[in-house]
């Protein structure tokens, strides 16, 4: 399960809350950011701790036409030497964003050796 519900505009921080599925319970973190971006990824973290991981490239491609386009999004994250990339699809860019970080997540908790975050449907199970 994967919700994300963000708070944006020109006013104010950027807030953030996410709901994940993380060993079959469901867990929910809020966050601030610089921007919608800033703040859900703040989130996944709150969620998921990764404090030696950093972002290494955020990038937004539009795959489809017009106003209603889905957008591609890619995530590359790296931490001591290690980097993990992954992309996601999503009508929703913050939706894209937020599977896609989690995907790249997953990759770089692999590359430790622990527990998977489990990306095929925004669930995560902990290290």
């Amino acid at each position: 399960m994967l919700e994300v519900e963000v708070y944006c505009g020109s006013a104010g921080p950027q807030r953030a809350i996410i709901t994940l599925s993380i060993d079959g319970a469901e867990h929910t973190a809020a966050s601030r950011g610089n921007g919608p971006v800033d703040a859900l990824f703040n989130a996944i973290r709150k969620l998921v701790p990764h404090d030696d991981a950093t972002l290494a490239l955020y990038q937004v491609h539009a795959v489809t036409q017009g106003t209603d386009a889905q957008a591609e999004v890619t995530v590359r994250l790296s931490e001591n030497g290690r980097t993990a990339q992954a992309t996601a699809a999503d009508h929703d860019t913050l939706v894209a964003s937020a599977r896609a970080y989690v995907s790249a997540l997953n990759k770089l908790i692999l590359k430790r050796g622990r527990q998977p975050v489990d990306h095929s449907d925004g669930l995560v199970r902990s290290a």
